[in-house]
């Protein structure tokens, strides 16, 4: 058994609460929890974003608790966590371009929807609490690769949000005495993305426009580039971070990612080859609120959590591509 295996071998007999469990990385994250012993997951959705499809596979399973309800009701959040003994935050409004055209609901769901959720983790005594942060934090500073350390000027509502929530945390660990780790996620993609509506992310964007034989629009010029990490790895930190033995000084924020730079005109390039796709892309304007470059600085993550990605771009495309593939043959 390696070091890692044993690691996860505490979630066994736990009870772990997953919020935005039916989303993209929390229903991945709330299926290896099943498959690494948790005795109960429970996962709370109120369905804006998520679906219950993610969760299709696993319906039956007795360990598994689906409840549908809001992390803007305090209530519920008191309710969901009760029983509990790790909490792992998902629910989110995502998107930077979502957030600068609805920056009242983004502040509601990601802020006051954070403080309600940790606060009900504290009344219920859950001491480890997991948070999806973003990339979005280091705003306009163009040092690379990424070092948690050095922020820049934030550019979108939903980078706000994000640094909030680390605040936040931050306070609930001096506070309280809670341990929190919040994961700076950069570009997560694989199967179960969603690929629909005008804040998509591109990764599943490309491919469906793909299978679908239809345009694929480019922002901007394409030699802006992304650290695109495989869902693999996410959720591999979320279950290190559930199972660390120490977090120091009570709560850290990490970065997420593959460490592997990749402009979206190679990312274009590649899934284009890989589908045999034959049209060239058709650029358009820049996103407002986009940075231009992003890398991950991976020694704090590894140091704290014992993190490394298992998955690169290359290797993780293939079984995307597969997934969505098999979406339009059903």
């Amino acid at each position: 058994m390696s070091g890692q295996d044993a690691q996860y071998g505490k979630l066994s007999g736990r009870k772990v609460l997953v919020t935005g469990g039916a989303g993209f990385i929390g229903s991945h994250i709330a299926e290896h929890l099943l498959a690494k012993g948790a005795v109960a997951v429970r996962v709370l959705d109120n369905f804006s974003t998520g679906h219950r499809h993610n969760l299709a596979h696993l319906e039956g399973n007795p360990r598994l608790e689906v409840v549908e309800g809001d992390i803007r009701d305090a209530g519920t959040c008191i309710r969901v966590c009760e029983g509990m003994d790790l909490l792992c935050h998902q629910a989110a409004i995502g998107s930077v371009p979502r957030s600068i055209e609805d920056p009242l609901t983004t502040n509601d769901v990601n802020v006051g929807g954070f403080v309600n959720i940790c606060f009900a983790a504290k009344e219920a005594g859950i001491r480890r609490i997991v948070y999806a942060s973003s990339s979005s934090v280091y705003g306009d500073e163009p040092t690379l690769p990424k070092v948690e350390t050095r922020t820049g000027k934030l550019l979108s509502p939903y980078a706000a949000s994000k640094q909030a929530n680390e605040a936040y945390a931050a306070v609930f660990a001096e506070v309280y005495g809670l341990e929190l780790v919040g994961l700076r996620y950069f570009n997560v993609f694989g199967p179960r993305q969603d690929p629909n509506g005008p804040y998509a992310a591109v990764v599943p964007r490309f491919i469906a426009r793909m299978v679908a034989g239809e345009a694929v629009y480019i922002d901007g010029d394409g030699k802006q580039s992304r650290d695109f990490t495989y869902i693999a790895n996410a959720v591999k930190a979320n279950l290190l971070a559930l199972t660390v033995p120490d977090i120091p000084k009570g709560h850290v924020a990490v970065n997420v990612a593959a460490g592997e730079e990749t402009t979206i005109n190679d990312l274009f390039n590649h899934i284009a080859f890989l589908m045999e796709y034959p049209q060239a892309a058709i650029h358009g304007s820049p996103r407002s609120g986009d940075i231009r470059h992003s890398l991950a600085d991976l020694r704090l993550a590894s140091r704290v959590l014992g993190y490394q990605p298992s998955v690169m771009v290359a290797d993780g495309l293939p079984p995307t591509i597969a997934y969505f593939r098999g979406l339009n043959q059903t």
